[in-house]
């Protein structure tokens, strides 16, 4: 019998821990309303929390990717899997609107950034050569696993017991990951006495970049700012965050709410998404393994946009089956921006550096989220309504198609030649 090759146990791994840390980023919309009638507090200060978190996380991505390079994967793993811990914990004990800034802006935008920015790319890139596009698929794709799973469960919890027995259904799960990761992480292919997946032959061994991580993250910063590729990749990111985690993931279920969608209901259309942006963002990294990943953003972007322009007519009809369809067209097309971009990064800036760089083109995702979950909140605050917010993301998202066909093709050759390297 076949062995299974190591590579696939990492991936496991990674996985499931980006599952814990992306349900407790993608939470966010299922607690508004019960910090909302607990404490008291008013829908910008809360979304201002949530927006702190979603920037942060994004910002922290470059530095979080040198520090992979210094301290290596497993440690920084563990540290990070423990100040989400440690987050969800104090989110327990708060009563003050400036906690829930400091807790979920800080605790859990710093634990979760590791996971939900730099992991992914790191580990398909270090642990894979053949199905490298299908491994960056499933792990981005992971995010959308634990929405589909936890969710649902989630918001019946908050609605038959309360928000702190489904914070504590988080941190019972991040305790479970912290020993899974103790047991099983290893830093490289190396280190357990393997070769990476689908490389036949050991090659010359690059070294790894060391160093102070504040100097290697804005090193790659001032490199890729000379480059029009990285302007077009972050600018066509910051609409990609903005219209997905920053307004979808933080109020979609208030604006089905407000349409007198039933809360539980508006929380299983989310993780209905969840379950074709699994299959979606799966299919995204096998197909950006064999077209052209400037086109596959392209249509990417294009589709977001006008599903993003008829969800406020779905909402109106009032029509379950139109929300249904949104639900799986959208979610098809949730996160699978991701395998793509990292792909152009990756070829562009060559596998050693493109980490740190796609660390800062996802900061720029993250920007995008901050605005939408917090501008989303002052425009419902204004208008009693988020209909301006999510038409206006639809319209972003039409010009983000248009950024991304301006980035040259002859940046494909580089992964050819990696691939031409491993199999001789």
């Amino acid at each position: 019998m076949k062995r299974i090759h190591y590579s696939w146990v990492i991936l496991v791994v990674t996985f499931f821990s980006i599952i814990v840390a992306g349900i407790l980023l993608s939470s966010s919309g299922v607690f508004i309303d019960a910090f909302e009638k607990e404490f008291g507090w008013n829908r910008p200060s809360i979304a201002f929390a949530f927006a702190i978190s979603l920037f942060l996380y994004g910002i922290a991505g470059p530095f979080m990717a040198a520090l992979l390079e210094v301290m290596g994967i497993k440690k920084m793993m563990l540290i990070s899997m423990s100040t989400l811990l440690v987050g969800s914990l104090l989110t327990l004990v708060m009563n003050e609107s400036w906690q829930l800034i400091i807790i979920w802006g800080i605790f859990i935008g710093l634990g979760a950034s590791l996971f939900l920015t730099v992991v992914s790319p790191y580990v398909s890139n270090h642990w894979f050569v053949e199905k490298r596009g299908l491994a960056l698929g499933i792990l981005t794709a992971s995010t959308a696993t634990g929405q589909l799973i936890l969710l649902p469960i989630l918001a019946m919890i908050i609605k038959d017991q309360s928000w702190r027995w489904a914070m504590g259904l988080i941190s019972a799960l991040s305790v479970v990951m912290l020993i899974l990761m103790f047991i099983f992480m290893k830093n490289s292919p190396k280190e357990k006495g393997v070769l990476p997946y689908g490389q036949h032959v050991e090659l010359p061994e690059v070294d790894s970049q060391k160093g102070n991580p504040i100097r290697l993250a804005f090193n790659g910063l001032f490199e890729a700012i000379k480059v029009k590729e990285f302007w077009l990749l972050a600018g066509s990111f910051f609409i990609c965050g903005l219209s997905t985690s920053g307004l979808i993931g933080t109020h979609f279920i208030s604006y089905c709410v407000g349409f007198g969608v039933p809360f539980l209901t508006a929380a299983s259309l989310l993780s209905f998404m969840g379950v074709f942006n699994l299959i979606g963002t799966t299919l995204s990294g096998w197909l950006s393994d064999r077209f052209d990943n400037r086109w596959l953003l392209f249509w990417y972007y294009l589709l977001r946009g006008l599903s993003l322009m008829l969800l406020p007519f779905a909402l109106m009809e009032g029509s379950i089956t139109f929300l249904m369809i949104f639900a799986i067209f959208y979610g098809l097309d949730w996160i699978a921006t991701v395998p793509p971009t990292i792909g152009i990064a990756r070829q562009k800036f060559g596998i050693q550096k493109s980490g740190i760089i796609y660390g800062w083109i996802f900061a720029s995702h993250q920007a995008g989220s901050a605005v939408a979950a917090y501008g989303g909140g002052l425009i419902y605050n204004y208008l009693d309504t988020y209909t301006v917010a999510f038409v206006s993301a639809g319209v972003f998202c039409v010009l983000g198609s248009l950024f991304v066909v301006g980035i040259k093709k002859d940046i494909q050759a580089i992964d050819s030649a990696n691939a031409s390297l491993s199999s001789n």
